[in-house]
């Protein structure tokens, strides 16, 4: 029931299909040929550890509490979930893509029942009623298939590969994100609670000398102006405890929004201060070739490059010739029984050859526009380097010059609280001022206060240059 003639047909269709018109892709070109080079970014060499740096980053920072938030957060953020489902949705555009290589296969199955009209009523000659009814039963197959000579499917499936492999970079993307804003609003957090602590412990500080200048005013010691001084550096202290409380509950209702909570959930676990995580003493080395390697945004703008280049073979196909083959195989008796039998089926065999030979410049302006799509991925990818790899060599020299200052506003701190030790002791021995103390303390409490935000800044700018080297992704 198959022609002899099919196999060959079907060779020569196989044959032809080696045929791929298009430009192929040779991987990404070279963005930074000196940086690279070179082998590492003009601030590299600051506090660097030649050996590879971790994907979970955090983690080295020891504490158990950021752990389990990030944890929480890969598992429930709705951005996590938001480049999840759009990989789900990229694969299953690579299977239709793959799929659309086979032959469409379908199969039927149908009774018909037909009873013929009386012909007296239309002017027959027989003068006898109609014939039937008459029971007629149908099977078949019908398949089709359209050979791909010169490659545009394979092309369309290329550049679906290539997107998908875009999606799940996006993915991994998201989370290096997800995992540098996290620790960045967990610094902001226990800055504040460290601040507000510090806040306490000044106003406690402030009111007792406010109870002795009362005294000695009393005693005809001090004078009004005095009283007035030390109650209103009082109350500006305290006055500044409601913003630090305020920012306290918007960086834990943030937290728990990258979490996937609703707000409120984390109170009980974050209201409790903790002190800053501390930072390790090296940091991971700044190789250009591995950062163009690790991050994720430039692995979705190389993915982007290869799949716009796959589009311009897809449309290109557009000009050759098509050939399709259709096939039918049918049976039809009037008793199911006999549907199998031979000389019930019947079959049908449609090779066809299309060439869309004037089409007015359609496809060339097709043509034209995937060129012009794949220059766009290609500048778009230049410039996703160029801004990689800067934001690497600032990151670098942020995290540098903020570690020297922190050592800076440590040592201005312990002389700060010396010089308030010393001073408090000459107020109880009667050589200084209540005013005296006062300034003491207010020098301490600013020096302590630029510590404590400069530890946070230190561990912000830490997370940004773990995010600028592309880590945190844990696919």
């Amino acid at each position: 029931m198959i022609p002899r003639s099919f196999p060959l047909l079907l060779l020569s269709a196989a044959l032809l299909s080696a045929c791929t018109v298009g430009p192929d892709y040779h991987g990404a070109p070279n963005v930074a040929p000196k940086t690279l080079a070179a082998g590492q970014l003009p601030h590299a060499d600051t506090h660097a550890a030649r050996e590879p740096a971790v994907a979970q980053w955090w983690q080295s920072l020891g504490d158990t509490q950021l752990n389990a938030l990030i944890s929480q957060a890969m598992q429930n953020s709705p951005d996590i979930a938001t480049a999840q489902a759009r990989l789900r949705q990229s694969r299953a555009s690579l299977k239709g893509a793959d799929a659309e290589l086979l032959p469409k296969v379908s199969g039927d199955a149908a009774m018909l029942k037909l009873r013929s009209p009386d012909t007296s009523v239309l002017g027959g000659d027989n003068g006898g009623g109609g014939r039937g009814p008459l029971t007629l039963y149908l099977a078949g197959f019908d398949a089709s298939w359209e050979a791909d000579l010169f490659g545009g499917s394979r092309r369309a499936i290329e550049a679906a590969q290539a997107e998908a492999e875009s999606s799940q970079a996006r993915l991994a993307d998201a989370q290096v994100q997800l995992a540098a804003e996290i620790v960045q609003t967990y610094a902001d957090l226990r800055d504040q609670q460290a601040r507000l602590a510090l806040v306490e412990a000044s106003v406690a500080i402030e009111d007792q000398a406010l109870d002795l200048t009362r005294q000695r005013r009393s005693r005809g010691v001090a004078s009004q102006l005095q009283l007035e001084q030390v109650l209103t550096q009082a109350d500006n202290t305290r006055a500044q405890r409601l913003p630090l409380q305020a920012s306290i509950v918007e960086s834990v209702d943030q937290l728990g929004l990258l979490c996937g909570l609703e707000p409120g959930e984390l109170d009980d676990k974050l209201n409790t201060a903790q002190p800053m995580p501390s930072i390790p003493s090296q940091v991971p080395f700044a190789e250009p070739a591995a950062i163009l390697k690790a991050r994720p945004d430039i692995r979705v703008a190389e993915r982007a490059l290869a799949s716009s280049n796959a589009q311009i073979g897809e449309k290109k196909a557009d000009w050759f010739p098509k050939l399709s083959l259709t096939g039918d195989l049918s049976f039809s008796a009037a008793d199911p029984g006999h549907l199998a039998r031979k000389d019930n089926g019947t079959w049908l065999l449609l090779p066809r050859l299309t060439w869309n030979i004037l089409d007015f410049g359609r496809v060339a302006a097709s043509v034209e526009g995937a060129e012009a799509g794949h220059d766009e991925a290609l500048a778009q990818y230049k410039s996703v380097v160029l801004s990689a790899l800067r934001d690497a060599d600032v990151s670098l020299a942020r995290y540098g010059h903020q570690r020297e200052n922190v050592v800076l506003l440590r040592n201005v701190e312990a002389s700060a609280v010396r010089a308030a030790d010393l001073t408090q002791q000459r107020y109880r021995a009667g050589t200084a001022s209540t005013l005296d103390w006062l300034d003491a303390e207010r020098t301490r409490y600013q020096a302590q206060e630029s510590r404590i935000s400069g530890d946070a800044a230190l561990l912000k700018d830490f997370a940004a240059l773990h995010k600028s080297l592309g880590l945190g992704w844990v696919l």
